[in-house]
């Protein structure tokens, strides 16, 4: 295939229509615990300190609107302690439809800024730091993290429990979504599920990140729904009926274990894929031309490679593009 064959960004970026309301939360600003746009309950009984997040990205809703519904629903936890997150509100609340990507931060990616390192640094400054500054107290005593998320393309819901086998564990106790996918991270930067002791192998803390879904598309809600469900039941939070039954989806018979190998990271503007890929697609074969980074083939570099989230619509000298992994059969 030539590279007059190949797509450009211009014309792989589908537009996705907003299926989902954004709701207003600013109601919730004040939140309970001190923390603006953070509740935090306390059952006075022994048991873990779980935590449902959402907003670490702005333009991702599903989230938003889960954490919404428990406040509203006056969840409170039946064991140990419950945290509910609006993480990135201010990102959140810049949200314009007619630039639904433009809102995935204000300035600087919140999901790369979790290491001790850069959070000690006061001679570093942003918004979103200033956000972890304050959220960080709280989550250095989380026990369980359920991190919720959503994709740039139409792709199937996935888990990602980082490259642990505490993590895997936790998402094959999850049991949904059914693809998981074990990985080391970005290169640009730490996630909050693998901050401190949610990647430390000798710490029972834990943490999930699920995608849900598309970033706009209505069935993202109802994943998200769905995976909190399963996560509070997990840990013993909740009872199956504190929460309606329409939060409750079928599992799927199989679960897919997807371990990343490398990522394929853009070294200018100039990165095509060979096709439309929104995610999961499997390639048999080895070798397969899957995209050309400044003019060179990225091929695949092993048989059953699986692309991880394909998306250029952050393109950028130094993003991640797509990841390989390796599936496990």
């Amino acid at each position: 295939m030539s590279n007059h064959d190949t797509h450009s960004v211009s014309d792989t970026l589908s537009e996705y229509p907003i299926e989902i309301d954004f709701p207003d939360i600013t109601p919730y600003a004040e939140g309970n615990s001190g923390i603006p746009y953070l509740y935090s309950f306390d059952s006075g009984k022994a048991g873990p300190h779980v935590m449902i997040n959402a907003i670490v990205h702005g333009n991702e809703v599903c989230g938003a609107i889960v954490v919404k519904e428990l406040i509203d629903l006056g969840i409170t936890p039946r064991q140990g302690r419950l945290t509910l997150s609006f993480a990135n509100a201010a990102a959140y609340l810049n949200f314009d439809p007619n630039q639904p990507d433009a809102s995935r931060f204000v300035d600087q990616d919140l999901n790369r800024v979790w290491t001790k390192e850069i959070l000690d640094d006061l001679s570093r400054d942003s918004s979103e730091l200033r956000r972890a500054r304050e959220l960080r107290p709280i989550i250095d005593e989380v026990d369980f993290l359920l991190d919720l998320h959503s994709m740039h393309e139409k792709c199937p819901p996935l888990c990602v429990c980082g490259p642990l086998d505490k993590g895997l564990a936790l998402a094959r106790e999850q049991r949904s979504p059914a693809w998981v996918i074990r990985d080391e991270g970005h290169p640009e930067g730490c996630r909050l599920r693998d901050y401190t002791d949610f990647g430390d192998p000798n710490s029972e803390k834990n943490a999930l990140l699920v995608e849900c879904g598309q970033h706009w598309e209505a069935s993202a809600v109802t994943v998200a729904r769905d995976v909190t469900a399963r996560f509070l039941l997990l840990h013993n939070v909740i009872q199956e009926d504190d929460l309606p039954a329409s939060w409750y989806q079928p599992v799927e018979p199989t679960m897919n274990i997807v371990k990343v190998t490398e990522p394929v990271v853009a070294s200018s503007m100039d990165f095509r894929f060979a096709a439309p890929y929104t995610g999961l697609e499997t390639f048999a074969e080895k070798g397969s031309v899957i995209a050309w980074r400044d003019g060179k083939e990225i091929r695949t570099p092993y048989d059953n490679c699986v692309l991880v989230m394909p998306s250029l619509r952050q393109l950028r000298p130094g993003v991640t593009v797509v990841r390989f992994g390796e599936l496990c059969v």
